[in-house]
């Protein structure tokens, strides 16, 4: 089975270049390509999450070159359980993106790109669960931030290019910072194998450990959007694309607080900083989640609890105590899927009503019952209402707090009691808005076409017309028969209302609330794996072993 443990990578990458060579002349034959490789990919990510959990870590050094010289991938339960979950909602992502595309026919270049650049992410995020060592994670970072670039500025309008700078000049930053983590690593240790660190970084001095710890933290927090280094998200997700911003939102800010979980258990045992991780923690739950009952669109208001509820898992990873590891892990599981399927959401109620500005819109349960019901169920799953995989998450981690006993455990416990409240608020105030009450009067109508002035030239309408908070201000209304094809959102210039929805959009979401009711169902097993998967992480022989072969 270690043969497997590249292919998660490697399949992606080979699929980016058929995607290029031919894709751009052989439409159905990229969707196919893409659609088969993370098929395959989902089914080799089971296959080594299972085997991970029976046989125990499994390693290979690629071109057969031992550790430190060669590149050492390992898939253990967590690493195999983020690859499951990440490659299925990353294929469902993929048909709601193809739904997209579609139904508004749009053949044009950039969602001939979108396919090889959504592959490289794909491959970059696999590369980051399975690197083995320092320098292959920066590779698996840099991997995503390529790709992330092309996404977030699909199509190429103003407010797309604008986000996506702030995104690439944070992450720059970040990278350069990363890079000097990792030279002073190597140079006070002389590798940057995770195996050996393990053995070699106990043997530093306090104040060097220390530094290199703060460094990597700072790093991972910036990927993870942790508060106070946050701020960058709600500006940058909410203006692309509704399946890159689902698969952003979901999964990318997951990869940061995987890094934690990896490098607090593997190469910094003992908590040193577990007092200044649930300061972060609590920051991160309260400004959060006090930013999304601000928002009247629904984009951004769904980015602010994103910050807010990366919290949670940074208290599990604060605590640093097996129930609180396995708690922290069912609940990036859970997050991933549920915040994935609540930005899909936002994608068909954009469709349906013409925006995501909640003032604008209203009487969607009515006129779209299955829509409010795909918007319901992941809602009260975010909330944490009984018996639902979000309450089995917070109720782990809370009673690790309350079992730990100290004065920052308790003040966690008590904020997270207060956000999942103010979380329930936001959600009530989304669902009065958008779908309980009767439909505004300037509600857009079915075959409303929403046009950006780049395409034309002219100046933004006043008045009523515009859509703010949308991340395209100038935005006009233009009545057309309804069905008349248009560019696409994927292609940033426009969007057409319809009361039918693509099914493949439909499909693709109802996959992924179904997978986080699936969470629910299976609460046992797969609380009993995270479980093991926290107790492997405190060992660490089990993965040094592996690795090293001692």
């Amino acid at each position: 089975m270690n043969a497997l443990v590249p292919l998660p990578v490697l399949l992606p990458l080979c699929a980016t270049g058929l995607s290029l060579a031919f894709g751009t002349r052989l439409k159905q034959f990229q969707r196919f390509i893409s659609v088969a490789v993370l098929t395959a990919v989902l089914g080799l990510s089971v296959t080594l999450m299972i085997d991970a959990d029976i046989e125990g870590p499994l390693t290979v050094n690629l071109g057969d070159f031992a550790p430190p010289l060669g590149i050492t991938l390992v898939a253990d339960r967590l690493s195999g359980l983020m690859l499951t979950v990440s490659s299925a909602v990353t294929l469902c992502v993929l048909v709601y993106s193809l739904g997209q595309g579609m139904a508004d026919r749009d053949e044009e270049t950039p969602v001939a790109v979108f396919h090889p650049a959504y592959l490289i992410l794909v491959a970059g995020v696999s590369c980051t669960f399975l690197a083995g060592d320092l320098v292959n994670l920066y590779v698996g970072f840099e991997i995503m931030l390529v790709a992330s670039f092309v996404l977030l500025t699909l199509g190429g309008t103003g407010p797309r290019v604008r986000a996506g700078s702030t995104y690439v000049i944070i992450s720059l930053f970040s990278s350069m910072l990363f890079l000097t983590a990792i030279a002073m690593t190597y140079a006070a240790t002389g590798t940057a194998n995770f195996a050996q660190l393990a053995g070699r970084l106990a043997a530093l001095p306090l104040g060097v450990q220390t530094l290199i710890q703060a460094m990597l933290l700072t790093v991972f927090a910036i990927k993870a959007a942790v508060f106070p280094l946050a701020a960058w998200l709600p500006d940058s997700y909410p203006t692309a694309p509704a399946p890159v911003t689902a698969v952003f939102a979901g999964l990318l800010t997951k990869v940061g607080v995987y890094c934690m979980l990896r490098t607090e258990t593997l190469l910094f045992p003992g908590n040193r900083l577990g007092d200044l991780l649930m300061a972060a923690a609590l920051a991160s739950m309260v400004v959060g989640i006090l930013g999304a009952v601000a928002q009247t669109d629904l984009k951004r208001l769904l980015s602010f609890t994103l910050i807010s509820h990366i919290g949670y898992m940074i208290f599990g990873i604060g605590l640093a105590t097996r129930q609180a590891y396995g708690g922290a892990i069912v609940y990036v599981v859970h997050h991933i899927t549920v915040q994935t399927t609540l930005f899909l959401v936002a994608g068909l109620i954009e469709r349906r009503g013409g925006t995501t500005e909640l003032t604008r819109l209203g009487g969607i349960a009515k006129a779209a019952p299955l829509l409010a019901v795909l918007f319901f169920v992941p809602a009260m799953n975010l909330a944490g209402i009984p018996p639902l995989s979000g309450f089995i998450g917070k109720l782990g981690l809370m009673r690790a707090g309350v079992a730990d006993g100290g004065v920052w455990a308790w003040i966690l416990v008590i904020g997270s009691t207060a956000t999942s409240l103010l979380t329930l608020y936001v959600m009530a105030k989304v669902w009065n808005l958008a779908f309980w009450r009767a439909a505004p009067p300037g509600q857009a109508l079915d075959g409303t076409v929403l046009e950006s002035d780049e395409e034309d030239g002219s100046d933004a309408d006043e008045g009523p017309d515009r859509m703010p908070g949308t991340g395209d201000e100038g935005v006009r209304i233009r009545h057309q028969p309804a069905g008349r094809a248009v560019a696409a959102t994927l292609h940033g210039h426009a969007v057409t209302t319809t009361t039918r929805l693509p099914r493949p959009m439909t499909w693709a979401t109802a996959a992924t609330v179904a997978l986080g009711l699936a969470f629910t169902v299976f609460a046992g097993p797969l609380t009993s794996y995270t479980d093991r998967s926290a107790a492997e992480l405190l060992a660490r022989s089990p993965y040094i072993e592996a690795v090293l072969g001692r």
